[in-house]
């Protein structure tokens, strides 16, 4: 599950498992850096002017047309001539015309959530529909992938990374030790426990955190914020035991996480502003902090992937021969990185404030869909608990927003 950083500007209650995703990227949507062009067109001896494209909405649409020499793109032979120059022209741009975005943030959000839900389910689905037992070998080809992606668009000088010293290393090892627990344990809990549930349970992790942050950064948190978090610990309790696919195992993993979680999210700032001063540029980029993520998690995987005892496995299983497996979970990789960049986008069209809310409200469809995809026995009881804990965390973020 590659390419996790928590995004600094983001609130630390984003939603669950793509927490361990987030990448927020100090780059310029390249759509709104298209520059205005103009339209050419030609008559049979000479060029008759341009035309500049039009801005809609207050983004900048970037057409760049040429005519001369060619058939205009309607597909009309004619040649512009006399009276019916202006009446032909209007007909070649109103043709040629891009399609626009008007809303750029509903599509960012919709790209984002979709991403966010589509991974989770995508992870459950590996684990469960395929009944793979090598959840350490997944987050390992993940990760891979991601390293290959990030190496590949740096290589091609469309994102800058710094080199990964020594020193660098050093430093950030003892996080990264934190992160690949965090995935590690995030796999192992979903193959047992149904998507809602650990969405309810992840909950446990803001409390986490919140608590962590009162007694290491003496953070103040207001009384709707520590509502909020009881309130989530109840809906996790009554979720557990009202659970009629309760697996214990599953749970314990699960717990692990919420803790392991909270303290990649309250170490990763403090060993930010140390590595910053072992990089030659005397900063640390996001797209820089998931190469160094994912570099080292690869010779922790395969020591892991040893200690669990998952090469015997997976020299047995016939999953491997598979093609469509290969698929899907090389997609899973991929969709990892699209949650990275659709967050980035995200951001970069909206707020902190708006996409901590989106986040909270994401987890209600996820939970419905996990539950409906995957046939999940259910009581009314568990549902409520459910849907308790998925409010509480909207009241949450609405609460963070506010303190």
């Amino acid at each position: 599950m590659g390419s996790r950083v928590l995004p600094l500007s983001v609130p630390k209650d984003a939603p669950n498992e793509v927490n361990e995703r987030l990448l927020q990227i100090d780059l310029s949507d390249p759509i709104l850096e298209g520059e205005k062009n103009n339209l050419l067109s030609s008559e049979q001896n000479g060029v008759l002017g341009r035309v500049s494209s039009g801005l809609g909405g207050g983004k900048r649409e970037m057409v760049s047309r040429s005519f001369h020499g060619s058939r205009p793109c309607c597909g009309d032979d004619s040649d512009l001539e006399d009276g019916v120059l202006t009446k032909k022209r209007e007909k070649i741009l109103h043709c040629c015309k891009p399609v626009k975005i008007s809303n750029q943030a509903l599509l960012s959000g919709f790209a984002y959530c979709l991403s966010s839900c589509s991974m989770i389910l995508i992870n459950k689905y590996v684990l469960s529909g395929f009944d793979f037992n090598a959840g350490i070998s997944l987050m390992l080809y993940q990760n891979f992938v991601s390293v290959v992606i990030v190496s590949f668009l740096s290589k091609l000088g469309l994102i800058s990374t710094e080199p990964l010293t020594w020193r660098l290393i050093r430093i950030w090892f003892p996080v990264n030790v934190i992160f690949v627990g965090m995935l590690g344990t995030s796999i192992f809990s979903l193959k047992f426990i149904n998507v809602a549930m650990v969405t309810v349970l992840k909950n446990v992790a803001n409390v986490m955190t919140a608590i962590g942050e009162t007694y290491l950064f003496k953070k103040h948190h207001g009384i709707k914020v520590w509502t909020a978090l009881f309130l989530m610990i109840i809906s996790a309790i009554s979720g557990g035991a009202t659970d009629l696919s309760f697996h214990a195992v599953g749970y314990s993993w699960q717990i692990l996480n919420c803790f392991l979680t909270a303290s990649y999210s309250l170490t990763l700032r403090r060993v930010m502003d140390v590595a910053k001063h072992a990089t030659k540029s005397g900063n640390l980029n996001e797209f820089s902090m998931v190469l160094l993520n994912n570099v080292l998690s690869l010779p922790l995987g395969i020591l892991l992937t040893v200690s669990f005892n998952e090469v015997d496995y997976l020299s047995k299983t016939p999953l491997l021969k598979m093609p469509i497996f290969w698929l899907v979970i090389t997609l899973s990789g991929l969709l990892g990185l699209a949650i990275s960049f659709t967050s980035m986008w995200f951001l970069h069209q909206t707020s902190a404030t708006t996409y901590s809310l989106v986040g909270s409200l994401n987890k209600i469809p996820l939970s419905v869909a996990g539950i409906l995809i995957f046939k999940v026995p259910t009581s009314l009881e568990n549902l409520l608990s459910i849907l308790f804990g998925l409010i509480a965390g909207v009241f949450f973020a609405k609460a963070k927003m506010k303190g």
